[in-house]
Formats: C-alpha cells, sequence, structure tokens
C-alpha cells in the first residue's frame, strides 16, 4: 500500500487533516494512467492531495517523496473511497520510503541526509480538535505505554532513531537518499479505546500514519519542510480465545473473509481456535479453508538470521556491576552485567548487519570504515557477506569500537 499526500506547514502543525482531490498510484511506479490496472485495485490507495510548499508547476508531477506501507488494503472500501489498513496492535509493519525526485528536482538535497517524523493521528476531524485530551487521557489509562514505536533492529537504512517521552505518538529518524530505506512502525493504541462508550465500542475510531520529511536548515537543523503524506488505518487485537462472538465477527472482516460472517455468525475466538485444517477445508473449500487455517494460526514470520550483540564501554557502569562471594564470606565484584541488543536480518549480507548494529549502537553509519571478527589467536577477521552467512543462528557477539588510523572513523570489532 502506498499514499501521497502534500501538507502545508500550517496543516503540519495543527495535526488536521483536511479534504482532498483524489489520483491512484501502484506502488513504487509512476503516478499516471499507465499505472492503473484494475488487477490491482485491492493493493491501491486512493491518494489525496492538497496545497504544498512545492512550486506550482510541480502539482501535476510526482511528489517528490512516496511511501509504501507494506500491508493489505481492504477489499471492503468502495473503488472511489479512501483505501482503509487494517493493523494488528503491536505487530511491526514496514513502511519504505521512496526518492521520486526528476533529475534536477530540489538539488539542494542530493547526496545528503533527510529527517523524516513518523506519527499517529486521528482521521475524524472531532477527535482531531480534542486530540490533546484524547492523548492524556490514553497516557493516564495505559502509564508507561507509548502510541506509536519505531522497531529498530527490523529497520534498514535510518540513523539516530528518536522518541520523545513528551511526543508518545510520534518518532523521527534520518534516512540517506541513496541508499534502500525502509521503517518497521508498531502502533499500540487500538481504533475501540477512543470509540464514545454510548455507542459502545463496537466500531472503533480512524487512525492516520502520517511521515513530515525535512531538509537540513543553514544552522544544521532539520526545519525545511519537503513533503508530507498520510493513509489511514485501524487498529485492532490478534483473534485470541477470550475474544467474543462479535470480536470474531470483526476479526473475520479485517482478514477478508467477509463472505464466512454468517456461517460462523455464533462462534467465539474460541470456537474458531479449535477448528482443525481438516475442518476448514470441508466448511470453506480448499483455498478459502487454508487460508483461514493459516490466518488463524499465523505468527509473525521468522527472520533468516538472529544475531545478539552488545556494546562494549571502556568502562562499566556500577549500576551494571554484579557482586559475587568468595570462599572467606567477602564480597567482590564479578564480571560485569553485559546488555544485548537482538538484531533480526532479512538478507544475509555484511551491510545489512553492519547497518543495524550502527542503529543500536547509535554510531553514524558513515563513520564506520571496517568491521571485524575477532578470531582464533586474537587475530582480526574482515566481516563479509560469506561469513554472516555462515553465522550460526542466535550467536552472540561484544562490539568494541576503535578509532582508525587517522582518527577520523571507527573499526568495529566483534568478540
Amino acid at each position: 500500500m502506498a499514499w501521497v499526500l502534500k501538507m502545508d506547514d500550517a496543516s503540519i502543525e495543527s495535526g488536521l487533516v483536511h479534504d482532498f482531490d483524489a489520483s491512484l498510484s501502484g506502488i513504487g511506479q509512476e503516478l499516471g494512467a499507465g499505472a492503473y490496472s484494475m488487477s490491482d485495485v485491492l493493493a491501491l490507495p486512493i491518494f489525496k492531495q492538497e496545497d504544498s510548499s512545492l512550486p506550482p508547476e510541480s502539482e501535476t508531477k510526482n511528489p517528490p517523496f512516496q511511501y509504501v506501507l507494506c500491508a493489505a488494503t481492504s477489499p471492503a472500501i468502495k473503488l472511489h473511497d479512501e483505501t482503509l489498513t487494517y493493523l494488528n496492535q503491536g505487530q511491526s509493519y514496514e513502511v519504505r520510503m521512496l526518492d521520486n525526485r526528476k533529475q534536477d528536482e530540489l538539488p539542494e538535497i542530493n547526496n545528503k541526509m533527510v529527517k523524516s517524523i513518523v506519527r499517529v493521528v486521528f482521521h475524524d476531524r472531532r477527535l482531531q480538535y480534542t486530540e490533546h485530551q484524547q492523548l492524556e487521557g490514553w497516557k493516564w489509562n495505559r502509564p508507561g505505554d507509548r502510541l506509536l514505536d519505531i522497531d529498530i533492529p527490523m529497520s534498514v537504512g535510518i540513523v539516530e532513531p528518536k522518541t520523545h517521552p513528551s511526543q508518545l505518538n510520534a518518532a523521527e529518524f534520518l534516512w540517506d537518499l541513496n541508499k534502500r530505506a525502509s521503517v518497521f512502525v508498531q502502533v499500540h493504541c487500538i481504533s475501540t479505546e477512543f470509540t464514545p462508550r454510548k455507542h459502545g465500542g463496537e466500531k472503533g475510531v480512524p487512525f492516520r500514519i502520517q511521515f513530515d520529511t525535512f531538509a537540513q536548515g543553514e544552522g544544521g537543523e532539520y526545519i525545511e519542510h519537503l513533503h508530507s503524506a498520510s493513509c489511514q488505518i485501524k487498529v485492532f487485537k490478534q483473534l485470541s480465545p477470550t475474544a467474543s462472538i462479535q470480536d470474531a465477527q470483526k476479526w473475520l472482516l479485517k482478514n477478508r473473509f467477509n463472505s464466512y460472517t454468517r456461517l460462523f455468525s455464533h462462534f467465539s475466538g474460541s470456537d474458531l481456535l479449535k477448528l482443525t485444517r481438516d475442518d476448514l477445508v470441508q466448511i470453506c473449500g480448499p483455498a478459502d479453508g487454508i487460508r483461514l487455517f493459516n490466518a488463524l494460526k499465523s505468527r509473525s514470520v521468522r527472520p533468516r538470521l538472529t544475531v545478539y550483540v552488545c556494546q562494549e564501554s571502556p568502562q562499566e557502569s556500577p549500576l551494571l556491576e554484579r557482586h559475587a562471594t568468595n570462599e572467606n564470606g567477602d564480597h567482590s565484584i564479578s564480571s560485569s552485567l553485559h546488555v544485548y541488543h537482538a538484531l533480526y536480518l532479512e538478507e544475509l549480507t555484511a551491510a545489512e548487519l553492519i547497518r543495524k548494529m550502527a542503529c543500536v549502537c547509535s554510531l553514524p553509519l558513515g563513520t564506520i570504515n571496517q568491521v571485524y571478527r575477532q578470531g582464533p589467536t586474537g587475530i582480526h577477521i574482515l566481516l563479509s557477506d560469506q561469513m554472516v552467512y555462515n553465522l550460526p543462528d542466535e550467536s552472540c557477539f561484544l562490539i568494541s569500537t576503535v578509532k582508525d588510523e587517522l582518527g577520523e572513523g571507527l573499526h568495529l570489532i566483534l568478540k
């Protein structure tokens, strides 16, 4: 699913979503009639645009950036209505960020980083006007939780990801226009949490995932607004055994099993989860039966390789020291407790591993010159694609950072 929306600065600051004109685009393709085909209707969003700070002549051209949410849109939406995507609470979803500029467009940002702020906001105008009160109420009911997070280990090509305690619905990061960049986002609020109680909470309000992208200004801050985009989503929980009949019906609709809602009209979550593969094939036929079984039993797809890393610091923190008792009953300080981060690799390449290590260690990717693995007798072996391909799953490494000979970059050593 892809979306494009151009907004002026005032709209960004107010957080309000306006009404727009519609047009269509394919995923990662150029805008225009040539990119549209009836076979793609369920996968395509409907884009809405409004006035922008970009020059007027660009209104009919491709927008400078495009964002692709890798989740299917709902087929229940009418063809000319804005698309809607159903997401599962807390699940990581990939958003691909594409540089869509023409050759001479915005040359001042060539070979530079840009900053994007991703946030989850309300779609309904009524809730937009009371956003602050709504979010404060949510914060009160769920202390310590955030509405939106970035899944850093899963993300690719982003650096310096940040969240602010005062902005529970937003996160920011930098990304390189010359490299592949994808950010994985998690939405923790659900649509029914903001439905008025008098309505029973059965419908759930729509949200919008919004991206605002900025270039670096003369003072070094990323304040020059380039582009904004958003799309409509609803967020619900994975079907659980405790789900009511009503919740089970909503789950069937969300997962595109509309034609079977009447058939399973008296089934709770527990009833559906007890059905075997053979039961569902017999009830729904081979194609839909297997699809429903897979949806009911689905789990997150395992990454190709999981690696655990910990950045070794020159001086260990006293808070992380563990105390042991020796034979005489005296207390002594033993080895420090190291906290590891999990890195999930979808591509078994050295570049992918280095990108993810840079993120968790908060190191600018451009400062890393070489990465070595410490081998037998302490030798340093250059990290390569072949080495990553042959790493055992769930390998553990301590990361040491060493300045290069010129003192301008870093070498990483995996121990």
